[in-house]
C-alpha cells in the first residue's frame, strides 16, 4: 500500500440507467469505464503524483469516449423505433390470418370439437326435419366476427336431394317434357324445403343479382345454384360469372344444374371442364363420384385468396 490520491470527477445525466450497459452494433475494442449512479456517472482516477493536466485530459478522453457510445447507442434505438412500427403491425396481421384460418381450418374439418369450460359457446341451427348446422368458429376478443359455414356433409345431402330429383325427371319423361327453367327449378325447391322446412327460396336477391336456388341461415348465404339449359359452352361460361357475381365473400358452396335437352350427352359433357378450366377464376379439378357431375375450386371474383367449391352436375331432359 502507498499513500495516493483520488479525483471523482461526477457528470450529471437525464435518462435510462440500463442504457449505459448497452452494447451497441457499432463499438470498439476498449469501451469506457465509469461508475452510474441514479443521476450521475462517477468517473474516479487514483494518483501518485499530482499532474491536475494529465487527470484532466484523462477524464477529458473517457468523458468523449462514453458519448460517442452513447450516440451509437441512439442510433441503435432511432431505428428500432422507426421499424417497431411495422414490425407490430406485421406481426398483429400474421396473427391474426392465422387465427382466422386456424379457426376456419377446425371449421372444416366436421369433427366434433372437445369443448373448454370457460369458451363460448358455438352456435347451433335450430332442430328441423333435418338440420344444417353450421360450424361456427370461437369469438375471440378480436372484432373478427364468425359466419355459419356449410359443412362438406351437408352439402354433399343438397346435392343427393337434386340429383335424386333429376333421377325422377328422367324416369317420367312424358311429365317433364315441357317444362322450362322456371317450372323445373321450382320441383327441386319442394324437395329441398321438404327436408329442410323452407329455407330454399327461388329467384332470392343475392349481392348483385338473383340466383335459382338459395339457402340462407341466420341471413347468410350458405347454398347458391343455378338451373340453366345447355346453349353451349359460351352461355355455360355466362353461367359460371353470373353465379359467381352472386357470391358474397362468405358464400363457399355453388352449383350449377345443367339441363340437356337435344344435345347428345357426350358433347356436354367434354365441354364443361374444357370451360371452367379455361375461366379466369379457375383453380383445380376435384374428385366427384359422379358420371355426369363435376367439382372445381374456384377464386372469388374480388378476393383471389378466398377459395369457392363449385359443383356441375348435368341432367338429361326429354324433349
Amino acid at each position: 500500500m502507498i499513500e495516493g490520491t483520488e479525483i471523482t470527477f461526477c457528470v450529471p445525466y437525464e435518462g435510462d440507467k440500463e442504457l449505459f450497459r448497452w452494447h451497441p452494433s457499432t463499438s470498439t475494442m476498449s469501451p469506457p469505464m465509469a461508475r452510474v449512479d441514479e443521476t450521475e456517472i462517477l468517473f474516479i482516477y487514483k494518483l501518485t503524483n499530482h499532474d491536475a493536466e494529465a487527470v484532466k485530459n484523462q477524464f477529458n478522453r473517457d468523458l468523449e469516449e462514453v458519448k460517442k457510445w452513447l450516440g451509437w447507442v441512439g442510433n441503435d434505438i432511432a431505428q428500432f423505433n422507426a421499424q417497431l412500427k411495422g414490425k407490430a403491425g406485421g406481426r398483429i396481421t400474421a396473427r391474426r390470418e392465422k387465427l382466422i384460418k386456424d379457426q376456419g381450418l377446425a371449421a372444416s374439418l366436421g369433427f366434433p370439437m372437445r369443448h373448454r369450460d370457460n369458451a363460448p359457446q358455438t352456435y347451433v341451427v335450430p332442430t328441423v326435419k333435418r338440420k344444417i348446422t353450421p360450424v361456427m368458429p370461437p369469438q375471440g376478443t378480436t372484432p373478427f366476427v364468425p359466419e355459419p359455414i356449410l359443412e362438406i356433409k351437408e352439402y354433399e345431402h343438397i346435392l343427393a336431394i337434386i340429383s335424386d330429383m333429376a333421377k325422377v325427371i328422367e324416369r317420367s319423361p312424358s311429365a317433364f317434357k315441357n317444362m322450362g327453367e322456371e317450372d323445373l327449378r321450382q320441383h327441386f325447391l319442394v324437395q329441398l324445403n321438404g327436408q329442410y322446412e323452407g329455407q330454399a327460396t327461388g329467384e332470392t336477391f343475392n349481392f348483385e343479382g338473383k340466383t335459382d336456388i338459395l339457402i340462407r341461415e341466420k341471413g347468410k348465404n350458405i347454398f347458391i345454384a343455378e338451373c340453366k339449359f345447355w346453349h353451349g359452352p359460351e352461355e355455360f361460361r355466362k353461367a359460371i360469372d353470373q353465379l359467381l357475381g352472386y357470391a358474397t365473400w362468405r358464400d363457399s358452396k355453388l352449383a350449377i344444374l345443367i339441363f340437356n335437352r337435344g344435345t347428345a350427352l357426350t358433347t356436354v359433357l367434354q365441354r364443361i371442364p374444357e370451360v371452367v378450366k379455361t375461366h379466369a377464376n379457375f383453380v383445380k379439378q376435384t374428385d366427384f363420384k359422379s358420371e355426369t357431375g363435376f367439382r372445381f375450386t374456384m377464386k372469388h371474383k374480388d378476393d383471389p385468396q378466398r377459395e369457392l367449391t363449385l359443383t356441375v352436375m348435368v341432367f338429361e331432359v326429354p324433349l
